[in-house]
Formats: C-alpha cells, sequence, structure tokens
C-alpha cells in the first residue's frame, strides 16, 4: 500500500508562485496539496474540510494578515503546522510570525527545492528557517546578562530559535533527547511560558538570547 501523503495547503497571493509551489509539491511522492488560496480567509474557514498537516503562508496578503491567519489557524487546529514563506525579512516580521505560532520561516527567493526540503524536515520534527533568518534570530540582538536560565538552557534555547528539532540539538550537545526535553521544561518553568513560540518571544523581548 502506497504511503499516505502529507497534506499541504498553500496561501499565496501571487498567482505564478502559487501555481509553481503547487506543481512541485504535487510532483512528489511525499506531498499532496490539497488546496492553495490566494486570501487567508477561506483558509482558515475550510480548515475542517482540508485538514492540513502543514500551511505554507504568505504574510502579505490581501485582506487577512499572514500573522493573524496564522494565529487563528494555530487555535482552530493546534496540530497543523504553518510555515512561513515571505519575502519579508525584518527582524519585527519574523518575530511576530513566530509569536503567531509558525513553526518555520523561509524567504521567498529560496530556491523552490528548499521549500520541499522544509516541508521535509518539518515533517522530522524540525522547525526550518533559511540560514539568513536563523541567524537573524538569534544574534540581533545582545543577551541581556541578567536571566533565571543556566548556561546549557540559554544555549538550548537558542538552537530552539535557530529552528532546531529536539533530536538535532541532543546530537548537537551531545545529550539524550531526554535531557533536552527537561532542560525545555526547565525553560518554560522559569520563563513561565507554555509553548516554543511563547519562550522565544520572552526571550526576544527580555533579551536571553
Amino acid at each position: 500500500m502506497a504511503k499516505k501523503r502529507v497534506r499541504i495547503v498553500i496561501v499565496e497571493d501571487n498567482d505564478v508562485v502559487r501555481e509553481g509551489l503547487t506543481l512541485m509539491i504535487n510532483s512528489t511522492d511525499q506531498f499532496r496539496v490539497v488546496s492553495a488560496y490566494r486570501k487567508a480567509e477561506p483558509a482558515v474557514k475550510n480548515l475542517e474540510i482540508d485538514l492540513p498537516d502543514i500551511v505554507l503562508m504568505d504574510l502579505e496578503l490581501p485582506g487577512m494578515h499572514g500573522h493573524e491567519a496564522t494565529f487563528k489557524i494555530k487555535g482552530l487546529k493546534p496540530e497543523t503546522k504553518v510555515v512561513v514563506n515571505s519575502v519579508r525579512d525584518e527582524p519585527k516580521i519574523v518575530f511576530e510570525a513566530l509569536c503567531s505560532g509558525a513553526i518555520g520561516y523561509l524567504k521567498k527567493d529560496a530556491q523552490f527545492k528548499k521549500v520541499i526540503g522544509a516541508l521535509e524536515d518539518v515533517e522530522r520534527g524540525g522547525a526550518p528557517m533559511t540560514p539568513e533568518i536563523a541567524n537573524m534570530v538569534v544574534s540581533s540582538f545582545q543577551k541581556n546578562p541578567i536571566t533565571p536560565l543556566s548556561g546549557r538552557e540559554t544555549e538550548v534555547l537558542g538552537l530552539l530559535a535557530k529552528g532546531k528539532s529536539y533530536s538535532i540539538i541532543a546530537d548537537e550537545l551531545f545529550v539524550h533527547k531526554e535531557t533536552i526535553k527537561s532542560h525545555i521544561k526547565s525553560i518554560y518553568q522559569k520563563l513561565q511560558v507554555n509553548s516554543k513560540s511563547q519562550a522565544i518571544e520572552r526571550a526576544v523581548k527580555d533579551r536571553l538570547i
């Protein structure tokens, strides 16, 4: 029996980009575009019909902004993963997207094959970002010397902000995945947050990483 393909919804107002992404994604054996919209409103409205595993979200859209759409999608279906695909790369825009619930952030000038790689990364539990975005996330501000986090927790949170999965962080720090989960639980408790996006938002606001 053929493996069930991952369900993708595209929200993109540029017709050429939207159609190109649809053709490319549907040419794979792993992914299938179930719907492609030029506005966010129908994507949110049809969540229960489309049942997407991943939403590829533009930000500058006619009508509802991608940030708001991402927030609504995560509120309605928390298990759905949202990856932003935008021409914008200003720190404020990127951080707002991540704080709205996006798990990854791509620049729209990334080659199409990198988009497929990002979708594969999401399926493996990662949080994909182009290198420029990842570097900006962790280096666009200076650290606050007063922090409730330990050195290792700060390191873990920094890698999490770069889009690394628990498994990859564990490999890079030469520890068990359960150790990383324990660090993240401690980070959430110390920062009084309940999710990765909230932890990153707090870290950005207080310059902890």
